[in-house]
């Protein structure tokens, strides 16, 4: 049976492999929305405690999870995520993997900066080379998990819009589901092979919160500039 939420969007039952920040704010925002969800990792006990913060009572280890739902978030570390992917290939095949990762790493001046070569590489690309048969979307990483705590996230009057990048349709078509059904706007950024410049935004944006400045104000409307019209 199909249910629909407030929304317009069908509920789904998702898996979340992690068991931290980011597991615990989208998991807590798709059990809001109506989703059914189970969250899995290695420690049993950090499994059980955080499905029991979100409020759900499904947890167990990650291949149980990952064959759970038709969407899996993998909310683990960048570096970690393929190999997790490559021991769970055969449980994810067929499944849409939601890559939340961002791969981030200190640099020499302080800032951050990607752990992946950009362009052709990363995260997202080595998780779906690890789990050929599964589709995967890159999507969540750009906000900071308390963005996600909020329900129905909106600023300046608009729904948070969320950006995402996806290898097939099917993947596509569940991630503008999930992102619909949290009160949210689903931003299509292209194919895949454009995941690293989604990743490649989520280092710059934590490097300009780092230093102590706000993202949004280099990015100004440029229909708010004083007399400006459509081009």
């Amino acid at each position: 049976m199909t249910f629909q939420d407030a929304n317009g969007s069908r509920t789904m039952r998702i898996g979340i492999l992690g068991t931290g920040a980011m597991a615990a704010a989208l998991g807590g925002a798709w059990v809001q929305a109506g989703h059914e969800v189970m969250v899995g990792g290695r420690n049993a006990v950090s499994a059980a405690a955080t499905a029991a913060r979100i409020g759900v009572a499904a947890h167990g280890g990650p291949a149980e999870t990952a064959r759970y739902g038709e969407a899996i978030l993998l909310a683990v570390p960048a570096d970690a995520a393929p190999q997790l992917a490559r021991e769970l290939a055969a449980d994810l095949a067929g499944r849409t993997v939601l890559d939340c990762t961002v791969p981030m790493q200190p640099s020499s001046d302080g800032g951050p900066v990607l752990s992946t070569a950009g362009g052709s590489d990363s995260a997202a690309l080595r998780i779906a080379a690890a789990a050929p048969s599964a589709h995967v979307a890159k999507v969540f990483g750009i906000c900071h998990e308390s963005i996600w705590t909020l329900p129905q996230p909106a600023f300046e009057g608009a729904p948070l819009a969320v950006p995402f990048c996806t290898d097939a349709p099917p993947a596509d078509s569940v991630t503008r589901e999930l992102i619909s059904s949290m009160g949210c706007t689903p931003l299509p950024c292209g194919g895949l092979e454009r995941a690293a410049l989604l990743e490649a935004a989520a280092v710059f944006a934590i490097g300009v919160w780092w230093s102590g400045s706000e993202v949004r104000h280099a990015f100004p409307a440029p229909a708010l500039a004083p007399g400006a019209v459509d081009d």
